[in-house]
Protein backbone atom coordinates (compact mmCIF):
# COMPACT_ATOMS: atom_id res chain seq x y z
CA UNK A 1 0.00 0.00 0.00
CA UNK A 2 1.44 3.21 -0.89
CA UNK A 3 0.92 6.96 0.24
CA UNK A 4 -0.57 9.22 -2.05
CA UNK A 5 -0.34 12.90 -2.65
CA UNK A 6 -2.34 15.05 -4.36
CA UNK A 7 1.06 17.06 -6.50
CA UNK A 8 -0.42 19.70 -8.58
CA UNK A 9 -4.01 21.12 -9.46
CA UNK A 10 -4.87 23.16 -12.91
CA UNK A 11 -7.61 25.50 -13.89
CA UNK A 12 -9.38 26.32 -17.46
CA UNK A 13 -11.14 29.33 -17.48
CA UNK A 14 -13.35 30.45 -20.39
CA UNK A 15 -12.61 33.67 -21.98
CA UNK A 16 -15.61 35.05 -21.88
CA UNK A 17 -17.39 36.64 -19.12
CA UNK A 18 -21.16 37.73 -18.30
CA UNK A 19 -22.07 40.21 -15.33
CA UNK A 20 -24.98 40.04 -13.28
CA UNK A 21 -26.25 43.32 -15.07
CA UNK A 22 -25.37 41.63 -18.37
CA UNK A 23 -28.00 38.71 -17.95
CA UNK A 24 -30.73 40.59 -16.23
CA UNK A 25 -30.78 42.87 -19.33
CA UNK A 26 -31.41 39.77 -21.53
CA UNK A 27 -33.40 38.10 -19.20
CA UNK A 28 -36.00 41.47 -18.86
CA UNK A 29 -35.92 41.89 -22.55
CA UNK A 30 -37.41 38.07 -23.01
CA UNK A 31 -39.84 38.89 -19.93
CA UNK A 32 -41.39 42.06 -21.69
CA UNK A 33 -41.09 40.20 -25.07
CA UNK A 34 -42.78 37.26 -23.79
CA UNK A 35 -45.34 39.21 -21.86
CA UNK A 36 -46.29 41.32 -24.66
CA UNK A 37 -46.96 38.54 -26.94
CA UNK A 38 -49.18 36.80 -24.51
CA UNK A 39 -50.40 39.72 -22.98
CA UNK A 40 -54.39 38.84 -24.06
CA UNK A 41 -54.03 34.96 -22.87
CA UNK A 42 -52.23 36.63 -19.32
CA UNK A 43 -55.44 39.09 -19.03
CA UNK A 44 -57.70 36.26 -19.00
CA UNK A 45 -55.59 34.59 -16.44
CA UNK A 46 -54.42 31.24 -18.92
CA UNK A 47 -51.20 32.29 -18.85
CA UNK A 48 -48.90 33.90 -15.51
CA UNK A 49 -46.90 37.25 -16.93
CA UNK A 50 -43.44 36.73 -16.50
CA UNK A 51 -41.66 39.02 -13.78
CA UNK A 52 -38.19 40.78 -14.41
CA UNK A 53 -34.97 40.01 -12.39
CA UNK A 54 -32.54 42.20 -10.96
CA UNK A 55 -29.03 42.16 -10.27
CA UNK A 56 -29.34 42.95 -6.61
CA UNK A 57 -32.18 40.28 -6.17
CA UNK A 58 -29.59 37.42 -8.03
CA UNK A 59 -26.80 38.67 -5.69
CA UNK A 60 -28.69 38.53 -2.46
CA UNK A 61 -29.68 35.48 -3.02
CA UNK A 62 -26.83 33.36 -4.19
CA UNK A 63 -23.74 35.56 -3.57
CA UNK A 64 -23.11 35.54 -7.57
CA UNK A 65 -21.97 38.56 -9.46
CA UNK A 66 -20.90 37.07 -12.53
CA UNK A 67 -19.62 34.18 -14.82
CA UNK A 68 -17.18 32.81 -16.79
CA UNK A 69 -18.98 30.67 -20.29
CA UNK A 70 -17.70 29.13 -23.49
CA UNK A 71 -20.13 31.00 -25.49
CA UNK A 72 -21.63 34.37 -24.56
CA UNK A 73 -23.20 35.62 -27.25
CA UNK A 74 -25.66 32.92 -26.92
CA UNK A 75 -26.57 33.26 -23.68
CA UNK A 76 -27.33 36.53 -24.21
CA UNK A 77 -29.20 36.87 -27.42
CA UNK A 78 -33.00 37.36 -26.02
CA UNK A 79 -34.22 34.86 -29.16
CA UNK A 80 -31.36 31.71 -28.05
CA UNK A 81 -31.20 32.64 -24.29
CA UNK A 82 -28.26 29.29 -24.88
CA UNK A 83 -24.64 29.22 -25.52
CA UNK A 84 -23.97 28.42 -29.15
CA UNK A 85 -21.13 25.75 -29.50
CA UNK A 86 -20.79 24.36 -33.25
CA UNK A 87 -20.69 20.75 -33.48
CA UNK A 88 -17.21 19.53 -33.88
CA UNK A 89 -16.20 16.54 -36.43
CA UNK A 90 -14.96 13.75 -34.91
CA UNK A 91 -11.22 14.67 -36.77
CA UNK A 92 -11.20 17.56 -33.80
CA UNK A 93 -11.12 17.60 -30.34
CA UNK A 94 -14.26 17.85 -28.13
CA UNK A 95 -15.22 20.97 -26.29
CA UNK A 96 -15.05 18.52 -23.22
CA UNK A 97 -11.53 17.48 -23.96
CA UNK A 98 -10.23 21.24 -25.03
CA UNK A 99 -10.91 22.39 -21.81
CA UNK A 100 -9.92 19.47 -20.02
CA UNK A 101 -6.23 19.91 -21.33
CA UNK A 102 -6.57 23.28 -20.70
CA UNK A 103 -6.50 22.60 -17.24
CA UNK A 104 -4.52 19.13 -17.56
CA UNK A 105 -1.33 21.02 -18.79
CA UNK A 106 -1.08 23.40 -15.31
CA UNK A 107 -1.42 20.42 -13.39
CA UNK A 108 0.85 19.00 -14.67
CA UNK A 109 3.43 21.96 -14.77
CA UNK A 110 2.81 22.11 -10.99
CA UNK A 111 3.52 18.94 -10.35
CA UNK A 112 6.59 18.55 -11.86
CA UNK A 113 5.26 15.57 -14.82
CA UNK A 114 4.71 15.11 -17.88
CA UNK A 115 2.32 12.30 -19.75
CA UNK A 116 4.79 9.71 -18.91
CA UNK A 117 4.47 9.82 -15.74
CA UNK A 118 0.83 9.03 -15.50
CA UNK A 119 -0.91 6.19 -16.33
CA UNK A 120 -4.42 6.90 -16.08
CA UNK A 121 -7.23 9.39 -16.91
CA UNK A 122 -10.54 9.88 -14.93
CA UNK A 123 -12.99 12.70 -16.34
CA UNK A 124 -15.50 13.43 -13.60
CA UNK A 125 -18.50 15.80 -14.15
CA UNK A 126 -21.83 16.71 -14.25
CA UNK A 127 -22.25 16.80 -17.75
CA UNK A 128 -20.67 14.53 -20.75
CA UNK A 129 -21.38 16.03 -24.01
CA UNK A 130 -21.50 11.94 -25.26
CA UNK A 131 -21.84 8.41 -24.46
CA UNK A 132 -18.85 7.15 -26.19
CA UNK A 133 -15.99 6.88 -26.71
CA UNK A 134 -15.36 8.65 -23.44
CA UNK A 135 -14.02 11.78 -22.62
CA UNK A 136 -11.25 10.73 -20.68
CA UNK A 137 -9.90 8.34 -23.92
CA UNK A 138 -9.91 11.20 -25.91
CA UNK A 139 -8.10 13.31 -22.89
CA UNK A 140 -5.12 10.57 -22.99
CA UNK A 141 -4.82 10.51 -26.49
CA UNK A 142 -4.66 14.16 -26.77
CA UNK A 143 -2.21 14.69 -23.65
CA UNK A 144 0.13 11.32 -25.43
CA UNK A 145 -0.68 9.40 -21.99
CA UNK A 146 -0.51 5.73 -21.91
CA UNK A 147 -2.68 3.24 -19.47
CA UNK A 148 -6.31 3.81 -19.27
CA UNK A 149 -8.80 6.20 -18.60
CA UNK A 150 -12.50 6.43 -18.37
CA UNK A 151 -15.92 9.06 -17.43
CA UNK A 152 -17.87 9.11 -14.26
CA UNK A 153 -20.40 11.19 -13.40
CA UNK A 154 -21.91 12.01 -9.36
CA UNK A 155 -23.16 15.61 -10.47
CA UNK A 156 -21.57 18.23 -8.47
CA UNK A 157 -19.91 15.55 -6.39
CA UNK A 158 -18.14 14.47 -9.11
CA UNK A 159 -14.41 15.66 -8.74
CA UNK A 160 -14.18 14.47 -4.74
CA UNK A 161 -15.65 11.05 -5.76
CA UNK A 162 -13.12 10.91 -8.63
CA UNK A 163 -9.99 11.60 -6.14
CA UNK A 164 -10.91 8.88 -3.78
CA UNK A 165 -11.65 6.54 -7.34
CA UNK A 166 -7.89 7.86 -8.12
CA UNK A 167 -6.22 7.89 -5.05
CA UNK A 168 -7.84 4.01 -4.54
CA UNK A 169 -5.68 3.27 -7.67
CA UNK A 170 -2.46 4.73 -6.53
CA UNK A 171 -2.83 3.39 -3.05
CA UNK A 172 -3.27 -0.36 -4.11
CA UNK A 173 -0.51 0.05 -6.89
CA UNK A 174 -2.91 -0.06 -10.09
CA UNK A 175 -1.24 3.43 -11.54
CA UNK A 176 1.83 5.37 -10.39
CA UNK A 177 -0.50 9.15 -10.92
CA UNK A 178 -3.75 9.72 -12.33
CA UNK A 179 -5.18 12.57 -13.94
CA UNK A 180 -8.46 13.48 -12.39
CA UNK A 181 -9.92 16.73 -14.89
CA UNK A 182 -13.65 18.30 -14.21
CA UNK A 183 -14.73 20.17 -17.72
CA UNK A 184 -17.55 21.68 -17.29
CA UNK A 185 -20.05 23.40 -19.75
CA UNK A 186 -22.70 23.68 -17.13
CA UNK A 187 -24.25 26.99 -19.13
CA UNK A 188 -25.56 24.28 -21.76
CA UNK A 189 -28.21 22.93 -19.08
CA UNK A 190 -29.11 25.66 -17.51
CA UNK A 191 -32.79 26.87 -18.28
CA UNK A 192 -31.65 30.62 -19.01
CA UNK A 193 -35.55 31.68 -19.23
CA UNK A 194 -36.19 30.28 -15.50
CA UNK A 195 -36.23 33.24 -12.94
CA UNK A 196 -35.03 31.59 -10.14
CA UNK A 197 -31.94 29.56 -11.75
CA UNK A 198 -31.25 31.23 -14.72
CA UNK A 199 -28.00 33.14 -12.93
CA UNK A 200 -26.65 30.08 -11.11
CA UNK A 201 -24.05 28.60 -13.17
CA UNK A 202 -20.73 29.53 -15.16
CA UNK A 203 -18.48 27.31 -17.34
CA UNK A 204 -15.00 26.06 -16.07
CA UNK A 205 -12.31 23.23 -15.79
CA UNK A 206 -10.07 21.65 -13.50
CA UNK A 207 -7.45 19.23 -13.11
CA UNK A 208 -5.91 17.19 -10.40
CA UNK A 209 -3.07 14.96 -10.15
CA UNK A 210 -3.17 12.26 -8.09
CA UNK A 211 -0.01 9.80 -7.30
CA UNK A 212 2.16 7.99 -5.19
CA UNK A 213 4.17 9.99 -1.93
CA UNK A 214 7.24 8.17 -2.69
CA UNK A 215 7.73 9.57 -6.54
CA UNK A 216 6.45 12.89 -6.13
CA UNK A 217 8.73 16.26 -6.30
CA UNK A 218 6.02 19.02 -6.64
CA UNK A 219 6.16 21.34 -4.10
CA UNK A 220 2.50 21.71 -3.72
CA UNK A 221 1.73 18.65 -2.38
CA UNK A 222 -1.23 17.70 -0.13
CA UNK A 223 -1.31 14.02 1.79
CA UNK A 224 -4.72 12.52 1.33
CA UNK A 225 -5.21 11.48 4.99
CA UNK A 226 -8.90 10.28 4.12
CA UNK A 227 -11.66 10.31 2.06
CA UNK A 228 -15.54 9.91 2.69
CA UNK A 229 -18.50 9.65 0.23
CA UNK A 230 -22.60 9.80 1.10
CA UNK A 231 -24.54 9.72 -1.66
CA UNK A 232 -28.86 10.18 -0.47
CA UNK A 233 -31.60 9.59 -3.60
CA UNK A 234 -33.23 12.94 -3.52
CA UNK A 235 -34.90 14.33 -7.08
CA UNK A 236 -35.11 17.70 -5.63
CA UNK A 237 -32.02 18.53 -8.23
CA UNK A 238 -32.63 16.66 -11.41
CA UNK A 239 -32.08 16.80 -15.20
CA UNK A 240 -34.04 14.25 -17.33
CA UNK A 241 -32.02 14.79 -20.19
CA UNK A 242 -30.75 11.37 -22.04
CA UNK A 243 -30.95 9.00 -24.93
CA UNK A 244 -34.11 7.50 -24.17
CA UNK A 245 -35.84 11.07 -25.20
CA UNK A 246 -35.87 10.58 -28.99
CA UNK A 247 -38.09 7.08 -27.66
CA UNK A 248 -40.92 9.16 -25.82
CA UNK A 249 -40.93 12.11 -27.86
CA UNK A 250 -43.98 13.40 -26.14
CA UNK A 251 -40.95 14.99 -23.60
CA UNK A 252 -38.84 16.48 -26.17
CA UNK A 253 -38.18 20.17 -25.00
CA UNK A 254 -39.92 19.72 -22.16
CA UNK A 255 -38.64 22.09 -19.15
CA UNK A 256 -37.42 18.87 -17.29
CA UNK A 257 -34.64 18.13 -19.62
CA UNK A 258 -32.58 21.03 -18.55
CA UNK A 259 -31.24 21.28 -15.27
CA UNK A 260 -34.58 21.76 -11.93
CA UNK A 261 -33.89 21.50 -8.38
CA UNK A 262 -36.33 22.31 -5.51
CA UNK A 263 -33.87 25.42 -4.06
CA UNK A 264 -35.46 25.60 -0.66
CA UNK A 265 -35.88 22.00 0.10
CA UNK A 266 -31.99 21.64 -1.12
CA UNK A 267 -30.69 24.05 1.73
CA UNK A 268 -32.54 22.49 4.06
CA UNK A 269 -31.88 19.17 3.57
CA UNK A 270 -28.50 19.22 2.33
CA UNK A 271 -26.56 21.97 4.66
CA UNK A 272 -26.71 19.74 7.85
CA UNK A 273 -26.03 16.46 5.46
CA UNK A 274 -22.48 17.90 4.69
CA UNK A 275 -21.69 19.58 8.14
CA UNK A 276 -22.78 16.21 9.82
CA UNK A 277 -20.31 14.02 7.40
CA UNK A 278 -17.37 16.10 7.43
CA UNK A 279 -17.90 16.52 10.99
CA UNK A 280 -18.00 12.65 11.44
CA UNK A 281 -15.03 11.98 8.86
CA UNK A 282 -13.08 14.15 10.85
CA UNK A 283 -13.76 12.55 14.13
CA UNK A 284 -12.93 9.23 12.73
CA UNK A 285 -9.43 10.37 11.49
CA UNK A 286 -9.04 11.45 15.72
CA UNK A 287 -9.12 14.86 13.94
CA UNK A 288 -10.57 18.34 15.85
CA UNK A 289 -12.56 20.70 13.71
CA UNK A 290 -10.74 23.54 15.19
CA UNK A 291 -7.32 22.22 13.93
CA UNK A 292 -8.75 22.53 10.26
CA UNK A 293 -7.19 25.80 8.15
CA UNK A 294 -8.91 25.43 5.66
CA UNK A 295 -12.28 24.54 3.76
CA UNK A 296 -12.47 24.41 -0.06
CA UNK A 297 -16.65 23.93 -0.22
CA UNK A 298 -18.48 23.17 -3.24
CA UNK A 299 -19.04 26.55 -5.00
CA UNK A 300 -22.99 26.22 -5.06
CA UNK A 301 -24.45 29.00 -2.81
CA UNK A 302 -22.98 31.90 0.14
CA UNK A 303 -25.65 30.98 2.36
CA UNK A 304 -24.90 27.79 2.11
CA UNK A 305 -21.52 27.52 2.70
CA UNK A 306 -21.86 29.90 5.34
CA UNK A 307 -24.23 27.57 7.53
CA UNK A 308 -22.48 24.11 6.63
CA UNK A 309 -19.36 26.05 8.37
CA UNK A 310 -20.99 27.59 11.01
CA UNK A 311 -22.75 24.38 11.49
CA UNK A 312 -19.08 22.98 12.00
CA UNK A 313 -16.77 25.23 13.94
CA UNK A 314 -19.93 27.28 15.96
CA UNK A 315 -18.71 30.50 14.63
CA UNK A 316 -19.03 32.09 11.44
CA UNK A 317 -15.68 31.64 9.20
CA UNK A 318 -13.15 33.80 8.12
CA UNK A 319 -13.03 34.39 4.39
CA UNK A 320 -9.34 32.59 4.67
CA UNK A 321 -10.74 29.87 6.71
CA UNK A 322 -13.43 29.23 3.49
CA UNK A 323 -12.40 30.96 0.54
CA UNK A 324 -15.32 31.93 -1.76
CA UNK A 325 -14.78 32.03 -6.01
CA UNK A 326 -18.33 31.87 -6.20
CA UNK A 327 -18.88 35.54 -6.57
CA UNK A 328 -16.07 35.47 -10.26
CA UNK A 329 -16.89 32.00 -11.30
CA UNK A 330 -20.70 31.13 -10.16
CA UNK A 331 -21.70 27.45 -9.57
CA UNK A 332 -19.67 25.28 -11.78
CA UNK A 333 -20.72 21.89 -10.36
CA UNK A 334 -17.76 19.36 -10.07
CA UNK A 335 -15.12 22.26 -11.06
CA UNK A 336 -16.13 24.83 -7.99
CA UNK A 337 -14.27 22.74 -4.56
CA UNK A 338 -10.92 22.28 -6.80
CA UNK A 339 -11.05 26.52 -8.32
CA UNK A 340 -11.65 27.27 -4.39
CA UNK A 341 -8.35 24.58 -3.54
CA UNK A 342 -6.37 25.92 -6.51
CA UNK A 343 -6.60 29.42 -5.87
CA UNK A 344 -6.32 29.70 -2.30
CA UNK A 345 -3.62 26.93 -1.30
CA UNK A 346 -0.06 28.55 -1.97
CA UNK A 347 0.05 30.41 1.43
CA UNK A 348 -0.97 27.22 3.80
CA UNK A 349 2.38 26.60 5.71
CA UNK A 350 3.43 23.09 5.72
CA UNK A 351 1.78 20.61 8.43
CA UNK A 352 -1.61 22.55 7.79
CA UNK A 353 -4.72 20.75 7.81
CA UNK A 354 -7.17 21.22 5.37
CA UNK A 355 -10.86 20.01 4.34
CA UNK A 356 -12.31 19.72 0.47
CA UNK A 357 -16.05 19.25 -0.27
CA UNK A 358 -18.56 18.88 -2.79
CA UNK A 359 -22.17 18.31 -2.51
CA UNK A 360 -24.87 18.15 -5.13
CA UNK A 361 -27.67 16.17 -7.09
CA UNK A 362 -28.14 12.86 -5.78
CA UNK A 363 -27.83 13.74 -3.25
CA UNK A 364 -23.79 13.14 -3.27
CA UNK A 365 -21.72 14.46 -1.02
CA UNK A 366 -17.61 13.88 -0.69
CA UNK A 367 -15.28 15.09 2.01
CA UNK A 368 -11.32 14.86 1.55
CA UNK A 369 -9.04 15.51 4.34
CA UNK A 370 -5.77 16.69 2.93
CA UNK A 371 -2.59 18.06 4.60
CA UNK A 372 0.08 20.07 3.14
CA UNK A 373 3.64 18.79 2.93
Amino acid sequence: MHNVVISGTGLYTPANSISNEELVQSFNTYVAQFNADNADAIARGEIEALTESSAAFIEKASGIKSRYVMDKDGILDPQRMAPRLPERSNDEWSVLCQMAIGAAEQALQRAGKTAADIDGVIVACSNLQRAYPAIAIEVQEALGIQGFGFDMNVACSSATFGIQTAANSVQLGQARAILMVNPEVCTGHLNFRDRDSHFIFGDAATAVIIERADQATSKYQFDIVSTKLLTKFSNNIRNNFGFLNRAAEEGVGARDKLFVQEGRKVFKEVCPMVAELIGAHLEENQLNISDVKRFWLHQANLSMNHLIVKKLLGRDATEQEAPVILDTYANTSSAGSVIAFHKNQDDLPAGSLAVLSSFGAGYSIGSVILRKR
